[in-house]
């Protein structure tokens, strides 16, 4: 179940694609989104990346900072961001245990075969870390300008 507003963000800590360790409490006094998507190099997951990657400069004039986060591990991440050239880190979760904690990881069906993976979901949580806003059922088009637009 998707975590709800106003709600304080649960606390992370994880590596981005270049091992450099995150921790949620590390950005106080500064928003974050996170973004959290099924898999890199994925054709959804690309465009996603891409439009993130053409506003998080203004994101991050704004006062915020860019998360994307999937289950792929951090050489995965690494070899997605080199290829996309990403200006904003992608972080690993590779056992879902963020993921679960921020209620976007379950089951999934495709061709009649389930399996357990992410919504594609995204959260602003504000500068005390409290969640501000929940995209659900996220459309990869037009989705970075819709969270720029709200912060």
């Amino acid at each position: 179940m998707v975590l709800k507003l106003k709600s304080k963000a649960p606390a992370f800590t994880l590596r981005d694609q270049y091992g450099k360790i995150h921790r949620l409490s590390r950005y106080k006094g500064r928003k974050v989104v996170l973004y959290f998507y099924p898999k890199d190099n994925t054709p959804g997951c690309t465009v996603e990346a891409q439009e993130f990657n053409k506003i998080s400069k203004k994101i991050e004039k704004k006062g915020a900072v860019v998360f994307g986060i999937s289950p792929d591990n951090e050489v995965s991440h690494k070899q997605f961001s080199e290829k996309l050239e990403l200006n904003f880190h992608l972080l690993a979760d590779p056992d879902a245990l963020v993921s679960t904690k921020y209620g976007v990881y379950g089951e999934k069906s495709m061709y009649g075969r389930k399996f357990k993976s992410v919504f594609r979901t995204t959260y602003i949580i504000n500068d005390i870390g409290i969640i501000e806003k929940v995209f659900e059922n996220v459309k990869v088009k037009g989705h970075a300008k819709e969270v720029f637009n709200s912060l």
